[in-house]
């Protein structure tokens, strides 16, 4: 999920104000290989841009992404290919929301794979490669205690364990945190089961809407609210952009390749647990705010996974093969999930895939572009003139509601302050 604006300086920062929702929101990646005839092949390469690979007129985004007929973005991102959902607001269900979003996206990138190979007379795959979960940090809990980066680096402390067991599988190498301006971003292994994506989903929500609320951000908050701390423990540079990750020499033992019910791992306390004993431990602070953006359900496969009742992909002796065929069949599992209608801002997006045209007043405007993740570009019918709107300004245009003009009031008094 690219930031919601690139420009530098006063500018830049005013610009991200505006950008930015007023609310808490949540958006998932996915990075894939792409395997045509079995052989690993960068997708600029076979096909350009995405535009030549999906058969549908697309709506142009910053950049070189586009907006996917399913709702969210593709783009190719040095050598893999990558789909990104939406923002989806944070609130009951945002998790259910989210993971449904994504492998939505993957199952029309696999249709329209499906439709260019039999084409071209080839076999293409998705091979899984990873995925990004992404949380918004609100404007309102800034401070000089409490900021991305120190949310960051507290994340790295508390997510790796139960992250490992709910996303990784016995080949993986790394679970990294990255803060991101305006967002803090998780990064992990691709899961290809969409039951554990969620589990995973959940979490990581769960975790973060309770470290906001902690009076600040520095690691003596572990000690107070009960996660337990392994040593050794270093943290290491995130491979991309800042952050911090924890890999195979992390922990003085590579978590990935070892029993996750042995009891091979010292706390600072003294006590020596097994992996699914210390993520069980750390879930106890964030079971309350998981059950209220996900649900009951959700919590207990995250409590059942880290007790040993239900399976972890490190329960498999090697790597399951659905990662090397990403999208062929998705199968939720037997598992019973709430079925979550569309959050605002979904529907809204796909309004605008339909390009259906916007009225305000007497003037009618269409889609002409997406501008990052919270703003559109549309173009007046008849004059072509520009205007944007964000998405919240969307909702209230189709709740027949009139555009409330108290930010742009605001924007004009702060003008006034700095001259």
């Amino acid at each position: 999920m690219k930031d919601l604006g690139t420009e530098r300086g006063r500018f830049y920062r005013e610009r991200v104000m505006v950008a930015t929702p007023p609310h808490a929101v949540i958006g998932l990646e996915a990075e894939f290989n792409l395997l045509v005839n079995g052989r690993r092949r960068r997708p600029e390469k076979v096909f350009g841009d995405p535009s030549r690979l999906v058969r549908r007129r697309m709506i142009p985004r910053t950049g070189k992404s586009f907006q996917s007929p399913a709702g969210g973005a593709i783009y190719f991102d040095t050598g893999v290919i990558e789909v990104a959902t939406p923002i989806v607001e944070i609130e009951p269900g945002c998790c259910y929301r989210a993971t449904r979003l994504l492998w939505e996206q993957i199952r029309y990138l696999r249709g329209e794979l499906d439709h260019w190979a039999k084409r071209n007379g080839c076999q293409c795959r998705l091979q899984g490669f990873s995925a990004h979960y992404n949380f918004s940090f609100p404007n309102a809990r800034k401070s000089k205690l409490r900021n991305a980066t120190k949310l960051a680096y507290l994340l790295a402390h508390i997510l790796p364990v139960p992250v490992i067991l709910l996303a990784s599988n016995r080949q993986s190498s790394a679970v990294g945190v990255r803060p991101r301006r305006t967002r803090v971003e998780v990064t992990a292994d691709f899961t290809p089961d969409p039951a554990l994506m969620l589990a995973t989903c959940a979490f990581i929500a769960g975790a973060v809407q309770t470290v906001l609320r902690w009076e600040d951000f520095g690691l003596r908050q572990l000690n107070r609210y009960g996660v337990p701390r392994m040593t050794p423990f270093r943290l290491r540079k995130h491979s991309s952009r800042r952050g911090w990750r924890i890999t195979v020499d992390s922990l003085g033992k590579n978590p990935f390749t070892s029993d996750i019910n042995a009891p091979l791992w010292k706390l600072r306390d003294g006590r020596i647990l097994s992996l699914r004993a210390i993520a069980a431990e750390t879930l106890s602070p964030f079971r309350r705010r998981i059950r209220r953006i996900s649900d009951s359900s959700t919590l207990e496969h995250v409590a059942a996974i880290f007790d040993g009742d239900a399976r972890s992909l490190l329960d498999f002796a090697e790597r399951p093969q659905a990662y090397d065929d990403v999208g062929r069949t998705i199968d939720w599992g037997r598992r019973r999930m709430r079925r979550w209608s569309r959050s605002k801002y979904e529907k809204i997006i796909h309004r605008m895939i339909a390009r259906e045209p916007v009225r305000v007043g007497r003037k009618r405007y269409r889609v002409d572009r997406m501008s990052g993740w919270y703003q559109v570009e549309f173009r007046e019918v008849g004059t072509k003139r520009r205007r944007t709107f964000n998405l919240d300004e969307l909702v209230q245009l189709s709740d027949g509601k009139k555009l409330r003009p108290a930010a742009s009031r605001k924007r004009k008094a702060a003008r006034k302050r700095r001259a």
